[in-house]
């Protein structure tokens, strides 16, 4: 792809421009052969698991081995229109090399049709597009001294991407690029851009000469429903535009009308929350980028809004809705159920339908409005069985996000945010009122030079605890902080900061856009001598800054306001990401004061670095257009900056809140030497110069991109899990330890063999019990097989699930169709493996119980945390806490303080904000999401989003609440009566009618006492348990049904003589009045408490007891209920010539003796049936337990959704639900 070019000393020279260094690459050396190149074929996978294309011969560096090189290749990677030939475009002043490129139609003649056009395979060819283009507009617009800085800065730049070092925001990986290197054009979408040349507002002629490359938007809406690009309606249509090529967008809503508010024309508003539900189906309608993804939008309002009570509630009504309709479905379904059963199991045809001759109908019917079954809904079904329907389906809704319930309610497709300004915090913490106001009002008193009058005055403290519930809810909506917003605003005489992007990272003025790119902190941190490289970071920084201003200046934008304003002050997003894998490198845990400082060190770096190199450019091409009217408050905020990076003492300039400086106590010495030192030249540049942009930094979420680069964080996030699943290029995948784990526990210390230790206790052995598992009867060809497979799956029962096993496999072990599914009617002709259910159980299925599966998995696949790992510290266990508990068994997490004072370290370096989730466990109260936020204001960070675990209706709990067999196991009481009456009437012989009331006198009686005889017999069993001595004496019936138990103890003391006493005679009063001995024993047998231990005495069937009442019930269940399951001797052993062989089987143990065959039932065989759970849930909660979040992502159907920022990302494809 790329022409040889002249060396550096031969190159020629430009008018002016920046001088670039060379720190990664060589003077001539081929800037990709500095990298061992790999091949892989990737699959892409629809969200059921089909498979839609493949992508063979993918070539790419190695450090893109496993998910970074699947997730760039499905997303980055262009898959169409491609030139198979190219030649170059002359271009007067362009160096040969730096030509732009397009279609070589006379070669392209002589190719079949078909065989023209294709698309990326390479990664030489995606990172020389990038970096070529940038460099193409950067030499033709004057950014470089010489023709050698531009190659220079062209293979450093290569060099930064190909290395994993950092990424751009995934709209320059679509579009930038494709019309320079491959002449790819398209019809015109209504774009506009700036002539660098002129200056001058011009219209594109095509898609992508001017490539769209920023992400994060933030569009005006007037309070005009039609009528220009402004209103309400051309709102829409911007955000089409936006969203169509990859992009997010915010507005603050707050200039539209309240609901009731007056007309000029007559009547009243319909409100805002019309006109947001209507954005919102919008938005949920068109796919982000082109994918699958859901467009990513922000929706901002003022707290004095007269809809704001609304606007807070909206999100957690509407899955309140969702709720609703869950349960609704449901209900009506069995309901129908009940009404069309009854009917058509009446066995009078000219009956059945008359309520007075089928009384179970008329209970169903009473049953369905004691529901809420609206009468004419119960008709409709009524009408229809008439017609001769045996049944009625309706459609039942889930929980799924993806699912037709939430797309049924409004407000499931933005983020919300309220505007907080600081006089509300104020109101709150003096208790005061706060007012809100017509919209109307407010231009009226501007205009007359007054204080607006309120339409409404609410307790600021009861406002502030809605917002605090509702977050706490359904985690929206999150909070602006406006103050504080704009009190750090480099242009306030340009106008008022009113809203973000999607994400919150990006706070401008209105109609502005920004372009973001992220750096990978780990690649320049020495694991070996544990240095991070500051000289490298601020050399990648200065070259992104370059970037990402040449940027702005090739772009095109979907408005002329915002081309205008977007090129007037050329704002742009520099972060970061995997401050949590850093620190856990460093061993520092992230809830540390150093964790704190270092992240505040390399922040100030990085942003001082690039105000900076904007100063530079300043120099060369001269400041933003609207700097000199703003050049006084740009200054003060950059000295803000620096007295933060020194912790001053002295009075910051016009802050109200103020910012936490860097602890130079707890920051290593070259990180807070560098991080002083680059503010004072900043300033001072920027004093002389200038600054070429008016904002350069934000901490993005790096979702997709962070993958990209093999970051194990995203932002400033913490480690989400210790165990991660990496692709291989080959194909399947490797489950390992968290790359930071093994680093950490070095720095800490311990040996190679404890490291091992600790990881194997992570993660597991990876070895399948071999013996254990072909005593069930799984083949050793099919067990290596599958242990093979290991590192695909979550868990043991995944591994052994039908899909795993193969078809020919599960109809040997008798797993059928039937069997594997909830299926209703026959199997189709030839049963194929996809009619199989994937979540059967197919261990159990085999006999292995839910504890013995469970023991072998965490011995497979590893307990999912250090918490008890062999040899491991206590004082270190906080290094490796995660921003949730690992696994099944963890229980440390990162408290959600630590998450606010990360986001307080970095926010006083940031020219924006921080995307990032305070993230809480579910049980965080309400109180705790109020005292986040105040603690988020109080230490000056901008904006915050709450996520308490599990908020979301759609996010599966981490524990059930019930055991899902119970509610199959124990129905209704009402359910059982009922039962019990139509089955008392079936028998009964008389007419049903006249039978009816006998059943239920039946069924309601109520016992009487039924006398023991004077004379009775009775046994007396005495034994010692735990060393006390106790004596059970039973008294029976003439049947030889037990009626009395008496119980003495050689334990001492009136008391407990007495209450033992009192025991025995309740119980025997309960069996006199008919109380089932059943009932007795399965209350008390289990029973922990003193005394226990061994048994000596008594039956001799039973040898341990955990209790006194355990061992009382144990044998009175042997003698009177047949219970030899609760015996720990068989009666079989106590004879001498018994020649029976006690055989495991999945009945229990089984005894044979000639054709004699006896059946002992062990606990698994027992409970194993009301152990099963929904399999479909356990294999989300299997995905929780993993540090996922249960979710599935609707792009490739994984279940490895991860929180980042204030989105959700997919760590096998790639996918966000954000704009990066």
């Amino acid at each position: 792809m790329q022409t040889k070019v002249k060396s550096d000393a031969e190159a020629g020279v430009a008018e002016s421009g920046m001088v670039i260094e060379r720190r990664f690459t060589s003077m001539g050396e081929e800037v990709f052969d500095a990298f061992k190149w790999m091949e892989m074929d990737v699959e892409i996978r629809n969200p059921d698991g089909s498979m839609a294309d493949t992508i063979e011969g993918v070539k790419l560096p190695e450090g893109f081995a496993g998910v970074p090189g699947k997730v760039c290749a499905q997303k980055y990677l262009r898959k169409a229109g491609v030139p198979k030939y190219l030649r170059k475009v002359p271009e007067e002043g362009v160096p040969v090399w730096l030509q732009r490129s397009e279609p070589d139609t006379e070669k392209l003649q002589t190719l079949k049709a078909e065989e023209r056009y294709g698309g990326e395979k390479d990664g030489r060819a995606l990172f020389h597009r990038l970096a070529g283009c940038w460099t193409f507009w950067g030499w033709k617009h004057g950014y470089f001294e010489s023709e050698a800085d531009a190659k220079i800065y062209y293979e450093e730049m290569v060099y930064l991407i190909a290395s994993q070092r950092s990424a751009p925001n995934s709209p320059q990986w679509f579009n930038t690029g494709l019309h320079w290197a491959y002449g790819i054009d398209g019809p015109a979408q209504g774009h506009s851009f700036i002539n660098p040349k002129t200056g001058e507002l011009e219209y594109s002629t095509n898609a992508y000469e001017h490539p769209q490359p920023h992400a994060c938007f933030i569009q005006s809406v007037s309070d005009s429903l039609v009528g220009g690009t402004d209103s309400i309606m051309g709102l829409w249509n911007r955000e089409a535009l936006l969203f169509k090529y990859g992009s997010g967008t915010g507005s603050n809503f707050s200039n539209i009308r309240g609901n009731g508010e007056p007309l000029s024309g007559g009547g009243t508003s319909s409100g805002l929350l019309s006109f947001l539900k209507i954005g919102d189906r919008a938005a949920g309608a068109i796919k982000s980028g082109g994918t699958t993804r859901r467009a990513a939008k922000m929706v901002c309002l003022d707290l004095s809004h007269p809809d704001i009570e609304e606007f807070i509630d909206w999100k957690a009504s509407e899955e309140e809705k969702v709720s609703a309709l869950v349960m609704g479905s449901n209900i009506l379904q069995k309901n129908a159920n009940k009404i069309m059963s009854a009917i058509w199991e009446f066995g009078d045809d000219e009956g059945r339908f008359d309520q007075r001759t089928n009384l179970r109908l008329r209970r169903a019917m009473v049953g369905a409005i004691r529901d809420c079954v609206p009468q004419p809904h119960i008709q409709r079904i009524l009408d229809l069985a008439q017609q001769g329907w045996k049944e009625v389906d309706f459609e039942i809704f889930d929980s799924d996000w993806q699912g037709e319930g939430y797309l049924t309610v409004s407000g499931q497709n933005s983020n919300n945010s309220v505007r907080v300004p600081n006089e509300f915090m104020e109101a709150v913490e003096s208790g005061g009122k706060w007012g809100l106001h017509w919209r109307t009002e407010i231009e009226k008193a501007a205009a007359e030079v007054r204080e607006p009058e309120h339409c409404k005055t609410l307790d600021a403290r009861e406002l502030w605890d809605k917002i605090a519930y509702t977050a706490w809810a359904c985690a929206d909506p999150g909070v602006q902080f406006d103050t504080t917003i704009n009190e750090w605003h480099t242009c306030p005489k340009s106008g008022r900061i009113n809203g973000s992007n999607p994400c919150s990272e990006y706070m401008f003025l209105d109609d502005t856009a920004c372009n973001l790119a992220s750096l990978n902190l780990l690649k320049y941190y020495d694991t070996e001598t544990g240095v991070f490289d500051v000289e490298d970071f601020r050399h990648s920084v200065r070259l992104w800054t370059t970037t990402l201003e040449i940027s702005v200046t090739m772009a095109q934008f979907p408005s002329e306001e915002i081309a205008r304003k977007s090129y007037e002050y050329r704002t742009l997003g520099l972060g970061y990401a995997n401050v949590g894998s850093l620190l856990t490198h460093m061993g520092i845990p992230y809830d540390d004061e150093r964790g704190y400082a270092i992240c505040a060190a390399l922040t100030s770096i990085m942003s001082g670095e690039a105000y900076k190199t904007s100063a530079e450019m300043a120099s060369i091409l001269g400041p933003f257009s609207d700097y000199e009217r703003n050049a006084e408050d740009m200054l003060r905020v950059m000295r803000n900056h620096r007295r933060a990076a020194y912790d001053a003492e002295e009075e910051y300039e016009g802050l109200t809140v103020l910012p936490v400086g860097i602890n130079a106590k707890k920051c290593p010495k070259n990180l807070l030497e560098a991080a002083r030192e680059v503010w004072d030249s900043a300033i001072r540049d920027g004093e002389t110069h200038g600054f070429r942009n008016a904002q350069t930094t934000v901490i993005a979420p790096t979702g997709t991109i962070g993958l990209v680069m093999d970051c194990a964080t995203t932002g400033v996030e913490p480690q989400f899990s210790l165990v991660q699943y990496k692709t291989l290029a080959g194909g399947g995948s490797l489950r390992i330890v968290n790359k930071g784990v093994p680093a950490a526990l070095k720095r800490l210390g311990y040996s190679q063999n404890e490291c091992d230790a600790i990881e194997n206790y992570i993660i597991g052995t990876g070895q399948l019990p071999m013996g254990r598992l072909m005593e069930v009867g799984l083949p050793m060809e099919v067990l290596s097989r599958i242990e093979g497979k290991l590192n695909d799956v979550f868990d043991l029962r995944s591994a052994f699930s039908p899909m795993m096993l193969g078809e020919d496999v599960c109809l040997e072990l008798g797993i059928s169709w039937v069997n594997s599914t909830e299926a209703v009617g026959s199997p189709p002709d030839g049963i194929e493996i996809n009619t199989f259910n994937p979540f059967f159980d197919t261990l159990n299925f085999l006999g292995l119980s839910a504890r013995e599966i469970d023991e072998i998995n965490d011995i497979v696949f590893g307990y999912g945390t250090i918490e008890g790992a062999p040899g491991l510290k206590e004082e270190h266990l906080a290094v490796f806490d995660c921003a949730t508990p690992c696994g099944k068994y963890g229980k440390r997490s990162i408290d959600w303080q630590a998450h606010v004072k990360m986001m307080a370290a970095a926010q006083p370096f940031i020219s924006g904000a921080i995307s990032k989730t305070i993230n809480m466990p579910n049980n965080s109260t309400i109180e705790d999401v109020r005292e986040a936020y105040n603690l988020s204001h109080t230490l000056m960070i901008k904006a915050s989003a709450i996520y308490r675990d599990s908020s979301k209706l759609s996010q599966p709990l981490m524990n059930q609440l019930v055991d899902m067999s119970e509610l199959e196991e124990e129905p209704e009481e009402e359910t059982i009566r009922e039962k019990m009456i139509e089955e008392t009437v079936k028998v009964l012989p008389v007419p049903e009618a006249a039978a009816q009331p006998v059943a239920e006198s039946f069924v309601d009686f109520i016992a009487t006492r039924r006398q023991l005889p004077d004379k009775k017999r009775a046994t007396s069993l005495k034994a010692s348990i735990g060393n006390h001595s106790v004596r059970v004496i039973t008294g029976e019936y003439e049947d030889g049904k037990l009626g009395e138990i008496i119980l003495v103890t050689s334990k001492e003391g009136a008391a407990w003589r007495a209450m033992l006493n009192q025991f025995a005679i309740a119980v025997s009063i309960g069996l006199q009045y008919g109380v089932p001995l059943e009932a007795f024993v399965k209350v008390f047998t289990f029973q922990k408490f003193e005394p226990s231990g061994q048994v000596v005495g008594g039956s001799g069937r039973v040898k341990m007891a955990s209790s006194l009442v355990d061992w009382i019930f144990r044998e009175l269940a042997i003698e009177y209920a047949g219970r030899d399951d609760l015996a720990h001797v068989a009666a079989e052993d106590f004879d001498q010539f018994s020649i029976s062989k006690p055989e495991i089987t999945d009945l229990g143990v089984m005894r044979t003796e000639g054709e004699k065959r006896e059946v002992q039932m062990t606990l698994d065989a027992a409970v194993a049936p009301i152990q099963e759970r929904d399999a479909e849930a356990r294999a989300r909660q299997s995905a929780r337990e993993m540090g996922f979040t249960g979710d599935v992502c609707d792009d490739c159907g994984s279940s490895q959704m991860v929180r980042n920022g204030t989105c959700l990302k997919c760590n096998s494809c790639g996918s966000t639900t954000g704009c990066s």
